[in-house]
């Protein structure tokens, strides 16, 4: 059934980026380059090991998390951009999305509800004249659920969040309580080399939470260009790139 739903899933992708063909940069993701976290954040517990070697992942989560804040899609919004997002575990109900990594005070863009659960995904496409991204959402059995437009969108610095009662979290760690890290990259391996994981911390790292970083995991596969790597500086520096 699993397999099913998959090709359910790449048929949705693949109509999307056939109609987009003359215009996509046609590129994957450029995650194995990004260099690894310095230090690493510490990742407690077995869940998220235990998650990755059950999906077929070689991925050690104390020792393999990469130094990525963002994702970039080339240096100009100039031509479409599609990525596909998976839910593979949301227990606690979070909602999740995309903003502008380069805006001071960036507006969230939400793509997952706090309904979506394990086999939820969506195709967003970031598109020119005007800049925007459209969202498309579809259930765990490829149905569809919606769509959604930003308008100004910046594929250049595409920065990931989620939202919940523990609060709002970014994949930039300056934006978050005490510059902590609460959202993990991976590199996927094997056939998901080209491919991204994403590892959330629900609570507050800076105050007390577990640290096992398995309250949300999300894969993302094609079509990024460039992978911006994590600043790891003070809040005021990260303000100073935003001037």
């Amino acid at each position: 059934m699993r397999d099913i739903i998959r090709i359910a899933r790449l048929t949705c992708l693949s109509l999307v980026l056939l109609l987009e063909a003359r215009t996509s940069a046609g590129a994957n993701f450029d995650i194995q380059s990004a260099p690894l976290r310095t230090p690493q954040a510490v990742v407690h517990g077995t869940g998220l090991r235990d998650y990755f070697t059950g999906v077929g992942e070689s991925i050690e989560p104390s020792t393999n998390q990469r130094d990525v804040g963002l994702l970039a899609g080339g240096a100009a919004n100039n031509s479409t951009l599609t990525v596909q997002i998976e839910f593979d575990r949301n227990p606690d109900g979070l909602v999740a999305g995309i903003y502008n990594g380069y805006d001071a005070n960036p507006a969230l863009m939400p793509v997952f509800p706090a309904t979506a659960t394990s086999g939820w995904f969506a195709v967003v496409t970031f598109r020119n004249a005007p800049v925007r991204a459209v969202a498309n959402l579809y259930d765990a059995n490829a149905f569809f659920q919606g769509s959604t437009t930003y308008l100004g969108a910046d594929r250049r610095g595409i920065g990931f969040y989620v939202q919940g009662p523990g609060g709002t979290f970014y994949s930039q760690d300056a934006r978050n309580p005490g510059g902590a890290p609460q959202v993990l990259f991976f590199a996927g391996t094997g056939v998901n080399a080209t491919s991204v994981w994403l590892a959330v911390e629900d609570q507050p790292v800076a105050g007390g939470a577990d640290g096992d970083y398995d309250d949300l995991v999300m894969f993302l596969e094609t079509i990024f260009s460039t992978v911006t790597p994590l600043p790891h500086s003070t809040w005021g520096e990260l303000k100073s790139r935003f001037r």
